[in-house]
């Protein structure tokens, strides 16, 4: 499986020929970040703000035979149930050998059963920029509860790229809190590794400004 982060909350999952997106967002809708064009077979959307539902933004190519069981759980935006941003969806993407778990613009924690059937994933998107979603002590909290074999953070602000929103938190922030983080390229392919609770911070491929940094270092 391949694992890239377009950037803000988008991902592309790939496994065996067959693609999908997750939360593509609008043209000039994340300061920082290059206008989406990417192809895929599916594409999946956690809420509808236009930084997570472009859905015009990916060219579908049909293909008959997906290796993903794709399960969506119901939750909130916030942490009032809903009243502030309404609601959001978990997406829980399962392969015979993976479950990887993209917790979309999560405001809240999510319910005792949410929690159980998420618990132990292979890889974890969690937001950690806080303001619209939980902020990086809560995500590192919930990252904690559910031990995933990696944890991926999403929806934050890159002070040295200069993306994301002026008022998200950075993903320092919320890498403060763990003692194992690796710096990565855009995309991760190592979901074999058995040590737990890795937190991987991939660079966002459709950044607008260049950055240089090594493919698999180990900086904390």
């Amino acid at each position: 499986m391949k694992i890239t982060w377009i950037g803000h909350s988008c991902f592309k999952i790939e496994e065996d020929g067959y693609s999908l997106i997750l939360d593509p967002y609008e043209d000039g809708s994340v300061p920082g970040l290059s206008d989406m064009r990417e192809t895929a077979n599916e594409v999946h959307c956690s809420h509808d703000h236009f930084d997570h539902n472009a859905v015009q933004t990916v060219t579908i190519e049909p293909k008959e035979k997906s290796p993903f069981k794709i399960t969506k759980m119901m939750t909130y935006h916030d942490d009032e149930k809903g009243a502030k941003r309404g609601m959001n969806f978990i997406h829980v993407i399962e392969t015979d050998r993976e479950k990887i778990v993209h917790l979309g613009d999560l405001g809240c924690e999510p319910e005792p059963e949410q929690m159980e059937a998420i618990a132990g994933c292979d890889v974890l998107m969690i937001p950690v920029g806080g303001y619209y979603t939980i902020d990086a002590r809560q995500a590192a909290l919930l990252t904690m509860q559910l031990e995933p074999r990696f944890t991926i953070p999403m929806h934050y602000r890159s002070a040295e790229n200069h993306y994301g929103f002026d008022v998200l938190g950075t993903v320092y922030d919320f890498a403060a809190y763990f003692t194992n983080v690796w710096i990565k390229s855009e995309s991760f392919m190592d979901t074999t590794d058995p040590t737990p609770a890795k937190v991987v911070v991939l660079q966002a491929q459709n950044q607008a400004s260049e950055m240089d940094i090594p493919d698999r270092s180990i900086f904390r």
